[in-house]
């Protein structure tokens, strides 16, 4: 499924295609959403959900086509919550058997937790289940830009939600897309009353996300964020 305007987003099908590089997967239970980047031997995949549901996933894109000539997959997560990087072992299990490089990014901080395999933060146990520590090749801060082929995703760091909390922006002079995780969803946010939340900061990153101009804001839960900036105010209007 091919988009050309955010009104023609369906509601239950996938994968959905935001073009002209991502795929959308909206999550499976307590998943959260999975996306895809691609270009040419590149790829990008942003948040794997819990791990429960990876096999739905890899199901997708490879009855798509979607990893044909993929030689390397850069695996981002948004912040350090389980139902975000859950499947990250797996996946990276199941790409590498398939002959594909798999690197793991994050922002710096979300990187150390994920590295420590600190529970305290990444809250496995509420899913009843364990997250191994793993290494994280890439450590990001603010501003820093991350490279998929000849695309370049700009990491915004927006505290709030956790400390980790980061988005990737997409600019590449056709579309502007924005991968928001849990800080911001269509008409509201990410909860704040978990481990290393400040409600403060989150509002902070708010205000300083309405300064981009995104044509797509693609959240880790949920629909497809539109009108952007009306989206924010309306946040922070009750916030």
């Amino acid at each position: 499924m091919r988009i050309s305007s955010i009104e023609e987003f369906p509601r239950n099908i996938v994968p959905v295609e935001v073009p002209p590089h991502t795929v959308m997967l909206r999550g499976v239970g307590w998943d959260s959403n999975v996306y895809l980047v691609r270009d040419g031997g590149d790829a990008l995949i942003v948040d794997t959900g819990t791990g429960v549901n990876w096999h739905v996933y890899a199901e997708i894109w490879e009855r798509e086509g979607l990893l044909n000539g993929v030689e390397r997959v850069t695996i981002f997560n948004t912040h350090e919550h389980f139902d975000h990087v859950g499947g990250n072992a797996v996946l990276k299990r199941w790409l590498e058997d398939r002959g594909v490089e798999v690197l793991f990014a994050a922002h710096e901080t979300t990187a150390k937790t994920l590295e420590k395999g600190d529970d305290y933060v990444i809250l496995a146990y509420s899913y009843g289940r364990r997250f191994e520590p793993q290494k994280v090749d890439i450590h990001l801060k603010d501003g820093d830009v991350l490279k998929i082929g000849s695309l370049e995703l700009e990491l915004i760091h927006t505290p709030g939600h956790t400390a980790g909390s980061s988005c990737l922006y997409l600019d590449d002079g056709e579309t502007r897309i924005m991968f928001t995780g849990d800080t911001v969803f269509r008409g509201t946010v990410g909860r704040t009353d978990l481990p290393t939340g400040n409600g403060w900061k989150l509002q902070e990153s708010l205000e300083r996300l309405r300064d981009y101009d995104v044509d797509f804001g693609l959240p880790g839960h949920g629909w497809v964020i539109k009108e952007w900036g009306e989206n924010i105010d309306e946040i922070l209007g009750w916030l």
